[in-house]
């Protein structure tokens, strides 16, 4: 089967844009200290009375920018449709990968395999391996509906912003609507998850999210650059005339 361009784009690009939202939902599970991974020691700051702050990051947040990227330059050249195809299937993916995985973890464990690990220091592989994959439900529905709430509003601001600058400053439509977007989805999740579903303080679900947006902030900016160089790879492969046609429709799209 032959397919043209601007098909075989879309799918390379939804294929990055469903893996890596995928796969960051997997290895969120995971804390580390975004201080030490530069050589300095953990901060300690207080906000809205919640003390011992410091920039303790989910696993997560190493390849949701590629999915803040993915995203623009789906809008970009495909429009709202292509961003809410994309970002509804991978809800459903993600939604699906997580029952599969419940499965695995039901399922009757091996005694050899249970036990097969202990050299390595995990006395009971089973727990380990719950504990890893067996993220609690209303983690996983914050999380879906933080996502798919961020997308939407990620592409009402960006075509928003191009309506104000035109077909020039792409890092602005870019940058401020993953920035409002983001603003949006580090409070929804924590909200739904934590205050909801564990019982948290508004005051913690405040606290982290401003800790977490200020990394989200930062990375948006300074990946920048990198949406250029996409932007110019695309062009490339498209053409300009066929680019062109694809972005001014996709503003059409969202206009009509």
């Amino acid at each position: 089967m032959k397919l043209d361009k601007k098909t075989k784009l879309f799918i390379i690009l939804g294929a990055f844009f469903i893996t890596n939202a995928l796969v960051a939902e997997f290895i969120g599970v995971k804390l580390f200290s975004l201080e030490k991974v530069f050589g300095f020691e953990p901060l300690d700051f207080t906000l809205f009375g919640i003390e011992h702050l410091s920039f303790t990051m989910t696993a997560g947040v190493i390849l949701w920018p590629v999915v803040f990227i993915m995203t623009d330059i789906i809008n970009e050249y495909y429009g709202f449709k292509g961003v809410r195809l994309l970002s509804i299937l991978a809800s459903i993916m993600i939604a699906y990968a997580f029952i599969g995985v419940s499965m695995g973890i039901e399922v009757p464990a091996n005694e050899m395999w249970k036990s097969n690990y202990q050299s390595a220091g995990i006395e009971d592989m089973q727990l380990a391996y719950k504990a890893v994959f067996g993220q609690g439900l209303w983690i996983i529905i914050g999380s879906l509906v933080a996502f798919l709430v961020g997308q939407f509003i990620d592409v009402y601001v960006f075509h928003s912003l191009r309506k104000l600058s035109g077909s020039k400053m792409l890092w602005l439509r870019s940058t401020g609507s993953t920035l409002v977007s983001q603003l949006i989805d580090s409070f929804v999740v924590l909200f739904i998850a934590f205050y909801i579903g564990a019982g948290f303080s508004l005051s913690w679900v405040l606290a982290i999210g401003l800790v977490n947006y200020i990394y989200k902030f930062a990375v948006a900016v300074l990946v920048t650059p990198l949406l250029y160089l996409i932007h110019h790879i695309i062009d490339s492969y498209l053409g300009e005339e066929l680019s062109h046609d694809m972005i001014e429709n996709a503003n059409q799209e969202y206009e009509n």
